[in-house]
C-alpha cells in the first residue's frame, strides 16, 4: 500500500507478467490455504469451468513471495483477505474486492513508484485471460488503483472494504505495529536512515491529517483510534519527540 512508502521512488514503466504461464506452487500450509482460497474466489467471480485458475494462483503466490519483500508478503495478503471476511457484508461485490486484494501488491518493487498501476494492468490482463466477466475485471482493476490513495468516494463500498482491510495493520497491538514498521523499514533498506525518517514522517503526517482513516462502520469503530495512536507514536519516535 502506498502509505507504507518512504521517499518517492523512481518510476518504472515495466509491466508484470500475466500469471497464467508459470506453475510454482508453494509447499507450505499457509500458501496451500491461500491457493485453495484463490480457486474458490475465481469460481465465485465467474471463471468458466474450462479455465484452470490454478496456474494463476501459483504465479501470484510466487510474486507475493519475492525476496525483496518484507512486509508486502503472503502474510500481508492473508491478513487483508481475513479483514475482508470481517467487512464483507459492507461490500457490493465481494468477489471483485477479493480479486483486487490478490492483485493489489502483486507487482511490488520498493524502489519503484508505479506498483499499483502495474498491478492493476496485470489484473486486467490475467482476469480477462481467466475469463472473469469484463465488468468484474474492470472493478477489480479500479480497486487496485484505488490503493494508491486509499481514498474511496462516498458510497464506494467496495473501495471502502478493500482500503480498510489494507490499512487495518495500522490498528494492531503495539508489538504488532512495531513489527509492521520494522518490516517496512527493511523493505527500504537501500534508503539512508535520514532520508527514510524524513519520508516516513511525511507519510505518517499525511495519514494523521486525514479526517478518517477507515470508512466502513466496523473499521471506524474498531480500528480508527488505535491506528491513530500507533501512527502518532511512530511519528514521535522518528522525530525525536517520544
Amino acid at each position: 500500500m502506498d502509505s507504507d512508502t518512504a521517499p518517492d521512488a523512481a518510476p518504472d514503466t515495466a509491466q508484470g507478467t500475466a500469471p497464467g504461464t508459470a506453475q510454482h506452487p508453494a509447499p507450505d500450509a499457509a500458501a496451500a490455504r491461500l491457493r485453495s482460497r484463490w480457486l474458490a474466489t475465481a469460481a465465485a467471480a465467474g471463471a468458466p469451468a474450462d479455465r484452470d485458475p490454478g496456474p494463476y494462483a501459483d504465479r501470484l503466490l510466487a510474486a507475493w513471495a519475492e525476496p525483496q519483500r518484507r512486509y508486502h508478503t503472503t502474510a500481508h495478503l492473508a491478513d487483508v483477505l481475513a479483514r475482508i471476511d470481517v467487512l464483507a457484508a459492507h461490500a457490493a461485490d465481494r468477489a471483485a474486492v477479493e480479486l483486487a486484494a490478490w492483485f493489489h501488491d502483486a507487482v511490488y518493487r520498493p524502489d519503484r513508484s508505479e506498483n499499483e498501476e502495474r498491478s492493476a494492468a496485470l489484473a486486467e490482463r490475467a482476469l480477462r485471460e481467466l475469463g472473469i466477466p469484463e465488468d468484474r475485471t474492470a472493478e477489480a482493476a479500479r480497486l487496485v488503483r484505488l490503493t494508491t490513495t486509499h481514498d474511496p468516494a462516498p458510497g464506494d463500498t467496495n473501495g471502502e472494504v478493500l482500503c480498510d482491510a489494507d490499512l487495518a495493520v495500522l490498528a494492531g497491538a503495539p508489538d504488532a505495529y512495531a513489527a509492521y514498521a520494522a518490516a517496512v523499514r527493511a523493505e527500504y533498506g537501500f534508503v539512508p536512515d535520514g532520508a527514510f525518517r524524513t519520508g516516513r514522517a511525511a507519510v505518517l503526517r499525511q495519514l494523521l491529517d486525514l479526517p478518517r482513516l477507515f470508512r466502513t462502520p466496523y473499521g471506524a469503530a474498531r480500528w480508527e483510534a488505535p491506528a491513530r495512536r500507533n501512527l502518532a507514536a511512530e511519528l514521535a519516535s522518528l522525530t525525536g519527540q517520544a
